[in-house]
């Protein structure tokens, strides 16, 4: 059976809304953010983060979320973001989350706020497909379904965390469609009971708990996690590392019993398993969001560079931004966090955030977008090689998603650059876009070299979602690395062969370990490739690296998509390896290192 790609945006997903009716900036709820008491009717949060108290009915929050849903069901390349926050109490409503939505609870824990019904993505607004289902993330939540069946058939760039579901969950498209979903990740949280894959292409689970697992398609993940299947690569194809070598969890928003809302930062774990919050309390500190400079659309990067200057943290409430000159986060320690999708727009060339060489540094929640013809960096970490070790207290990029094309034209060279030593990755999606709104997407239109370039030593990825970039698509230079799964496409739309080759080379590897790194190690890798214009189009090797025993892949696949046409990729590693071409097939190496495979 084929799986059904991305497909062409029609009707709805191409159109932008307006903001509904109901949820105009005079009537948001609370945030409290300049009230310390729940349920109050400032917007210190803005208008877009509807904040909910256990003291309204269940039937008027219903109406709000469903409100929000209409509007964000179909709305893939729209300019509205919304955060649903629920303060610490119990509620009865059902929550379909749509693109640009994040749902999150403002507990301490997760036990802290119980939804007594569905937390939900599916994929009715494309036929069942649920291979466009991006853009979304629910957290902190417990969540608690009345039929027993949570379902979350997403895509790429809709993480959940630090959930506890007291059920069942399923990872695909509900009748009748029942047809695929592709890349999700799932952190910190705990699933009573069974995860059922079904049709999800790819799965990334991380420091979770699970009753059972049940499926598999081409590539499923797990470290770190409790009640994961056991190592079976390729059949079925599950990789199971038992720790997570070093990891600390994304910080989130809590209010107190008080009203005072604050951001919690979680503490840094090392060879870790299972939750942060299962046994008790979770250890790390909290900031007062009087510390944080409190973004709102319409602020210029001056603005916000004077806040970061004074000392301040930054909070992004839900919006696009306009970003015409680079946001300089140089000291230590500083909490960059956004709700609802916040999306960053590199407006004149200019890279939007550049992160100094300093420890402890958090990014999370944030969409970059390429805004202009060609834009060198969208974000840097560190500038330039760097003795300095960071690995006590690491920066870490948390739901870091880039966009290239889709819902405006722009290019960007590198979207996501890492110089500095020991920063760890938990879970990107860097995007060339395939498919948007009329005029964004084409050869031309949007042009994008490579999706992430990693020059720094002992960098850590968990979850490397990066597609359709034009050259290397991730190019790693840095010693000592480390990759938990990697999901990739290539460019669906190479015009010639002409147009996609270096020297004698057919096309460019998706993930390249650098000619001179004599240490490298990378776990449960997919690459696919399918060319939609019809021109034949091949590529040598999906994964391209040096002969020498400290660079290791473990359970690695490559797929052809490309039904009846032409055009494929010839070698899985280098010059090893079955092609998978004219046609759809797939191929599985267990391992490769030195120029040896393990089939």
């Amino acid at each position: 059976m084929i799986p059904s790609r991305r497909g062409v945006l029609r009707g709805a997903a191409a159109a932008s809304v307006p903001l509904i009716s109901g949820i105009s900036s005079g009537q948001a709820f609370a945030s409290a953010a300049d009230s310390h008491r729940p349920g109050h009717s400032s917007t210190g949060l803005g208008p877009n983060v509807l904040v909910f108290d256990p003291s309204m009915s269940d039937a008027s929050i219903q109406a709000k979320v469903d409100a929000v849903f209409a509007v964000q069901e179909s709305n893939q390349f729209g300019d509205e973001r919304f955060a649903l926050a629920f303060l610490p109490g119990t509620y009865t409503v059902d929550i379909n989350v749509g693109f640009y939505t994040h749902v999150l609870g403002l507990g301490a824990s997760p036990s802290d706020v119980v939804i007594n019904g569905h937390v939900t993505v599916d994929a009715q607004w494309f036929e069942g497909n649920g291979t466009q289902n991006f853009w979304r993330a629910a957290e902190n939540l417990t969540i608690v379904p009345p039929d027993g069946l949570e379902r979350w058939a997403v895509a790429q760039a809709a993480p959940m965390r630090r959930v506890h579901i007291k059920g069942d969950m399923t990872l695909w498209p509900s009748p009748p469609g029942n047809r695929w979903s592709s890349g999700g990740f799932l952190a910190d949280s705990v699933v009573d009971g069974q995860v059922e894959s079904g049709s999800q292409q790819q799965w990334l689970s991380r420091n979770d708990t699970f009753g059972n697992w049940n499926g598999a398609n081409w590539n499923m993940v797990f470290v770190g996690t409790q009640g994961a299947p056991a190592q079976s690569f390729p059949s079925p194809p599950h990789t199971t590392v038992d720790r997570t070598p070093v990891i600390r969890e994304k910080p989130f928003l809590t209010v107190d019993r008080h009203g005072s809302y604050q951001v919690f930062v979680p503490a840094l774990r090392t060879d870790s398993s299972g939750t942060t919050w299962a046994k008790g309390p979770a250890k790390g500190h909290n900031i007062p969001l009087s510390h944080f400079h409190v973004a709102k659309p319409g602020d210029s990067a001056a603005q916000i560079n004077r806040a970061l200057s004074a000392g301040k943290h930054l909070l992004f409430t839900p919006g696009i931004y306009d970003i015409s000159a680079p946001l300089h986060v140089n000291r230590p320690g500083t909490v960059v966090l956004g709700l609802g999708l916040t999306t960053l727009r590199s407006t004149h060339g200019n890279t939007v955030i550049e992160v100094a060489d300093v420890p402890g540094v958090t990014l999370a929640g944030l969409l970059f977008e390429a805004a202009s013809h060609h834009t060198p960096v969208m974000l840097r970490v560190g500038h330039g090689c760097s003795r300095r070790r960071h690995s006590t207290d690491p920066t870490v990029l948390f739901d870091i998603v880039a966009r290239i094309g889709g819902a405006l034209p722009g290019g960007a060279a590198i979207s996501v650059q890492i110089d500095s030593n020991d920063v760890v990755l938990d879970h990107l999606w860097l995007w060339r876009a395939d498919h948007g709104l009329d005029n964004t997407v084409g050869w031309t239109v949007n042009p994008a070299d490579t999706g992430i370039v990693v020059n720094g030593d002992h960098v850590t990825a968990y979850g490397l979602f990066v597609e359709h970039y034009q050259k290397y698509e991730v190019l790693w230079q840095g010693e000592h690395g480390r990759t938990y799964f990697f999901q990739n496409e290539h460019p669906y739309d190479v015009p010639t062969q002409t147009a996609w080759r270096h020297g004698s080379t057919l096309g460019y590897a998706a993930y390249k370990v650098g000619d001179r790194v004599r240490d490298h190690h990378a776990w449960g890798l997919g690459s696919y490739c399918f060319f939609n214009l019809n021109a034949d189009i091949y590529t040598d090797c999906a994964y391209e690296v040096p002969d020498t025993p400290g660079v290791v892949f473990t359970d690695l696949m490559t797929v052809c998509l490309n039904g009846a046409g032409g055009g494929g990729i010839l070698h899985a590693v280098d010059k090893a390896g079955d092609p998978v071409q004219n046609g759809f097939a797939t191929y599985y190496m267990k391992s490769y290192s030195n120029g040896v495979t393990g089939v």
